[in-house]
């Protein structure tokens, strides 16, 4: 404190130097109305110029809010998409029924740790089982396929990206409904392996990827990614297929994990099948 007392007394002289000025530039624009307006455009545009800074300073702190509204929004618009019901229709004596029954559900979530780099990456999200969340749901992103959550807490679980070696999902050309199976090399993360395409069909680049709604986890249409390149120079009746991925794994902010409420009772179906 004595030292600051010290610094003031010698910078006295400043500080009467700088209120002197001040004091006659109020003078000045007090008693002439050139100088009065030139100093009122010039503090306006002080002030507007740092009004809109604290505009957009606030703008961006409440962006966040945004966003999770926004992804709030957009899961209740998906889970009233078409392609989420089940239309069952009932013929008898000539009376048609038709009812709509709800198979898919969308629950945002936002990704709190992301890695993408690694030959078998995972995803942590912020929803649990407090939330509905539990294995084997789906997990999109805005832009097209994330994976499927792994194990769950309370409040957090796990997701297994298309980034993981270990991943594997039933997909389809869009254009011509034939299924092949997703894999991932584990190393270009913008980039993925379909197989099991016959050659029969013809490809051509930037052909569309999309889920076929085979394995009761995705509903059918979600975009994967678009053809890259391909070969069937291995004379084996298949295409090897490079696809660019439409979800950009180094961007991912918000998810919607999917329920498809008859999961269950399809896969006790399929475990009832005898082993051949």
């Amino acid at each position: 404190m004595h030292r600051l007392f010290e610094l003031l007394k010698r910078l006295d002289y400043v500080f009467v130097f700088i209120a002197l000025i001040i004091v006659s530039i109020l003078l000045i624009a007090q008693n002439t109305n050139y100088q009065r307006s030139v100093m009122l455009k010039w503090t306006s545009s002080i002030v507007g110029s740092w009004s809109s800074k604290i505009t957009s300073m606030n703008e961006y702190f409440n962006l966040k809010k945004e966003n999770e509204k926004l992804a709030a929004e957009n899961a209740a618009l998906r889970a009233h998409l078409e392609e989420s019901y089940i239309s069952y229709v009932n013929t008898s004596f000539e009376v048609e029924d038709t009812v709509y029954k709800q198979r898919y559900t969308y629950t945002e979530a936002k990704v709190v740790k992301n890695a993408w780099t690694k030959r078998n990456n995972f995803i942590m999200i912020n929803k649990g089982s407090a939330q509905g969340v539990h294995p084997d749901m789906a997990v999109i992103s805005p832009q097209g396929v994330v994976g499927v959550v792994l194990n769950c807490t309370k409040n957090f679980a796990t997701v297994m990206p298309v980034l993981n070696s270990a991943s594997q999902h039933s997909v389809s050309i869009k254009r011509t409904k034939t299924n092949g199976t997703l894999r991932w090399d584990g190393e270009d993360y913008r980039y993925a392996s379909v197989v099991d395409i016959p050659t029969t069909y013809k490809l051509y680049e930037n052909d569309t990827i999309i889920t076929s709604g085979m394995a009761n986890d995705f509903p059918e249409g979600i975009l994967v990614g678009y053809v890259k390149s391909f070969d069937s120079e291995k004379n084996n009746g298949f295409y090897e297929i490079k696809i660019k991925l439409s979800t950009d794994f180094n961007k991912l902010g918000y998810v919607y994990v999917i329920e498809n409420r008859f999961k269950r009772e399809q896969d006790a179906l399929i475990d009832a099948i005898p082993v051949q």
